[in-house]
């Protein structure tokens, strides 16, 4: 992003203050994302864009070199093997914009989220 640029307040917003061949990769990165969770609203958090059903599902961000992808720690660890060519963090990955984006691989990581979070919810929701 931009830094003479206000914060973004949609994801649009966003994307659009990318170069195009970026906005092309955060697109599909996006729509991927619905895809695997269709009932997960859109939203900005940390100044990125972020889907949340029953809490934050994932986030995802472009930066110099990288699409970020911020699936929280759990994501990271069920998928480690497959994941393992990307550089990682706690809960976080690079995709680098030299390899192609594993797109595949987002899908799988945010449908697990989305059973992660419903169970969770649903496990809160009998404590009561």
């Amino acid at each position: 992003m931009k830094s003479e640029q206000t914060a973004p307040t949609t994801i649009d917003e966003y994307i659009a203050s990318f170069p195009p061949d970026v906005q092309e990769i955060l697109q599909k990165v996006r729509a991927t994302i619905k895809e695997a969770a269709p009932d997960a609203a859109e939203t900005i958090s940390y100044q990125m864009p972020t889907f949340t059903l029953k809490g934050n599902l994932v986030h995802f961000g472009a930066f110099k070199s990288h699409i970020g992808f911020y699936p929280v720690p759990s994501g990271i660890e069920a998928f480690a093997e497959e994941l393992a060519p990307y550089r990682a963090g706690k809960g976080s990955i690079q995709f680098p914009f030299d390899k192609p984006i594993p797109y595949d691989l987002i899908t799988k990581v945010v449908k697990f989220r989305v059973e992660e979070n419903l169970r969770k919810a649903e496990a809160k929701k009998k404590k009561k």
